[in-house]
């Protein structure tokens, strides 16, 4: 039997990583975990969820001290936003949340964490820092890069991507986002709202393009009336460096060319995996432009290498690497053949107000050829909705023809946290009578989740069979009004 340095071994110390790391050696597994980086984290904290979020939040109170006379508070002359200021409260936010991540709790735990570039020479053994280290089984949980998309002019120009706009030196004037996924339509919003004059040049003609285009075109309408400019339906035909501005050619459909310039380019234009320099194809680990191929379990073509994570490209978010995490954890630790599932995978894009989904929204419905029907209440019909001021939204619940709950998603303030209900609903495979009759609080935007199930069974309880069924058994009489 083939002796080996360590039970398991992981490449990458981002969420799927530690996970992986964090189970295995509380297992009583013995776990390394290389990270190429100077700190463990990975993009979300340094770069991503952790960094965006904390900005957000800043760029909201911003907004809200601008708009005090909404709530009938006074007029508030509001000085111009110190951007240095902000960078460091970021900063702050990132340095207290390294402490769980940091080499120290790593080793209290069990797991020995070591730095550099580790190369694989064979399915069980890689070469780090000159020295050959072995282990049974190995994760690649690498993650991933923002893409640098083919366009002319792009090397030769200044650019700024998700790693650097956090640790900008000043607010920029004017900024120009190629792209409108999540990260840039959240850092769309952000900036407009701190003072940045922004423009968002995207492809096709809707933001947000794997969501519903009713529930994004709302997020755009919000946007745009906070100052957020838009060109859909364009085509980049290059960038230029300017000095002190930025220079972008778009091209639209009808073939109209129009120059948007700006002091700040931020592409946010899809990521690539991280997987250069591991010599992955010199022992035979399958891969493409998205990233390591894995089946159900995270194994890649090399049974006792898996990978998790972005790097395998299938749901880049940080709640999903920390559950393939988890998968890893019960197939090389646990030895249960546990397979990932995504039907119910929540996600959310952070803007204001939130759009939260779960499951299949209409527009995947449609591509997978299920026949549905669809659910909604409207925000503006909630008390506490307009206790909050909060006007824009709705909830949309989907059922297949078997009237079974398929996705639900929310445009409306803390959507992600209302999700959560859903995530217990459908996982737990609770009725929607179930949650029809449970008591929420009054008044709460909670609500909202028991009144769109109510309005699927409304039509059932008060139909007119129902009525004169009970009209005959108890001798009802019937409307008193009307």
């Amino acid at each position: 039997m083939a002796k080996y340095e360590y039970d398991i071994g992981i490449i990458g110390g981002g969420a799927a990583g530690l996970t992986v790391a964090s189970g295995a050696a509380q297992l009583g597994a013995k776990t390394l975990l290389v990270e190429k980086e100077k700190e463990l984290g990975g993009d979300c904290l340094h770069f991503g969820c952790v960094p965006s979020k904390t900005l957000i939040r800043t760029a909201r109170a911003y907004h809200a001290m601008k708009h005090s006379q909404a709530l009938g508070l006074p007029i508030v002359e509001v000085p111009p936003v110190e951007f240095a200021k902000v960078r460091e409260r970021i900063r702050s936010v990132i340095a207290t949340i390294q402490t769980h991540d940091s080499e120290e709790r790593f080793c209290s735990l069990g797991a020995k964490v070591q730095f550099g570039e580790p190369v694989f020479t064979d399915e069980h053994s890689i070469r780090l820092n000159g020295d050959s280290v072995s282990a049974k089984n190995w994760v690649i949980a690498t993650g991933s890069s923002p893409d640098s998309p083919r366009i002319e002019g792009l090397d030769k120009t200044h650019h700024i991507t998700n790693k650097e706009i956090f640790s900008l030196d000043r607010l920029p004037e004017s900024m120009i986002i190629l792209g409108a996924g999540p990260i840039a339509i959240e850092m769309a919003q952000a900036f407009c709202r701190l003072g940045t004059r922004v423009f968002v040049v995207q492809r096709s003609g809707q933001i947000l393009s794997k969501e519903d285009k009713d529930m994004a075109d709302e997020v755009m309408q919000v946007l745009a009336s906070e100052g957020v400019g838009f060109h859909l339906n364009v085509s980049v035909l290059g960038v230029r460096d300017l000095g002190n501005e930025r220079e972008v050619l778009i091209k639209a459909k009808d073939g109209e060319t129009e120059s948007l310039k700006a002091e700040q380019l931020l592409v946010a234009m899809g990521r690539d995996p991280n997987i250069q320099g591991l010599n992955l194809e010199g022992i035979g680990i399958e891969f493409d432009r998205k990233g390591v191929k894995v089946d159900d379990r995270m194994r890649t073509s090399r049974k006792r290498i898996y990978a998790a994570g972005d790097v395998t490209g299938r749901f880049q978010f940080t709640h999903a690497a920390g559950y393939e995490g988890s998968i890893v954890v019960s197939n090389a630790i646990f030895h249960l053949p546990r397979k990932a599932d995504y039907t119910f995978l929540p996600w959310c894009t952070y803007t204001d107000p939130e759009l939260a989904s779960i499951g299949m929204n209409e527009k995947a419905a449609k591509e997978a050829g299920i026949e549905y029907s669809v659910f909604t209440e409207a925000f503006r019909d909630n008390d506490r909705s307009l206790a909050e001021g909060e006007r824009v939204g709705k909830i949309k619940m989907v059922l297949d023809k078997g009237e079974r709950v398929i996705g639900v998603q929310i445009l409306g303030p803390h959507a992600g946290d209302l999700l959560s209900e859903w995530v217990a609903v459908l996982n737990g495979k609770v009725k929607l009578s179930t949650l029809a009759s449970a008591v929420h609080p009054y008044p709460t935007l909670g609500e909202i989740n028991k009144r769109v199930a109510g309005a699927y069974l409304s039509p059932k309880i008060f139909s007119n069979k129902v009525r004169k069924g009970l009209k005959f058994f108890f001798s009802l009489k019937g409307r008193a009004c009307g």
